[in-house]
């Protein structure tokens, strides 16, 4: 009996993608004790603006991740009740602290593909620049604005796209 001849397929490498949106914190009251600043009656609106957005256009299976600044918990809680704090998040955070409590990029290879951090400046502008031009800078996002990157990997190529970048007022 003729065996048929096998066919080797080249290996197929998987194509992986991990979303992250950063999320300013809402317009919020002066003061101190800093983490207790709440969010204004305009920052309130701010966040219910972006949220309503959100809600429309979000990956599905969105994780939160929040600051633990009221002002930061309050913008969360407008798009879901369900989010996590995490310290690495905080006002004098770092771009490689914020990286870390996400598991960007890797976290697309193990099932963590959408993740929303609400936090400050200027950590929110310094990944930001990080992400699209290699290089920490001094970039201003807007409070109760919204980036939305995506990270992903095809054949062997690792891409990082701006997806979406808007202010409550452009909701």
């Amino acid at each position: 009996m003729q065996q048929s001849p096998v066919t080797m397929q080249p290996f197929a490498e998987k194509e992986t993608r991990m979303d992250l949106l950063l999320w300013r914190h809402a317009e919020a009251e002066e003061g101190i004790p800093d983490l207790k600043r709440k969010l204004t009656a305009r920052g309130e609106k701010q966040a219910q603006q972006v949220a309503g957005w959100l809600k429309q256009h979000a990956p599905n299976k969105l994780r939160i991740l929040s600051s633990p600044a009221l002002r930061c918990q309050q913008t969360a809680t407008a798009l879901s009740p369900a989010f996590a704090t995490d310290k690495r998040l905080s006002a004098d955070s770092s771009p490689a602290n914020l990286l870390a409590a996400i598991g960007w990029p890797e976290g697309g290879n193990i099932g963590n593909n959408a993740v929303l951090v609400v936090g400050h400046q200027p950590v929110l502008g310094q990944t930001a620049a990080l992400l699209l031009s290699g290089a920490e800078a001094d970039w201003s996002i807007k409070k109760g604005a919204l980036w939305w990157f995506s990270n992903r990997t095809r054949r062997g190529e690792t891409q990082t796209i701006l997806r979406a970048a808007l202010s409550a007022d452009l909701t």
